[in-house]
């Protein structure tokens, strides 16, 4: 059975950095799409940023992290990261990790949620 599991969020202060990462266990992890999603209190879940494997590595951010977030994977270690600097208070909800289908790479379909695979969440607070 496929186990992703998310460490890393915490409270910070505006500003602040964080950095999510995410086990893989169980998955033929190099070679497919795994990405972070949030969801705040009230809203949606939303698409963060996605990275493709299989060598190909291209990346998408959603528009409101570019320039802050860094997604990233070791494929040696099985492990997703999410670097996040300038955090602002609009960035607090639960972050999760997810992995797409195997040996499918990124798209649409994936960064608006429909993932096979999901993390239990790590909680991520941005104070003003």
């Amino acid at each position: 059975q496929v186990q992703l599991v998310e460490s890393g969020g915490g409270s910070v202060q505006a500003g602040g950095s964080l950095r999510l990462s995410c086990a893989v266990f169980r998955y033929d992890y190099g070679f497919s799409c795994m990405g972070w999603f949030r969801q705040a209190p009230g809203k949606e879940r939303e698409g963060v940023a996605a990275i493709d494997g299989g060598g190909s590595e291209s990346i998408r951010y959603a528009d409101s992290v570019k320039g802050r977030f860094t997604i990233s994977r070791d494929n040696a270690k099985n492990t997703l990261y999410l670097q996040m600097n300038s955090l602002k208070p609009d960035d607090t909800a639960m972050y999760y990790c997810a992995a797409g289908w195997r040996r499918v790479s990124c798209n649409d379909s994936f960064f608006s949620g429909r993932a096979p695979y999901w993390g239990q969440g790590t909680q991520v607070t941005v104070s003003s």
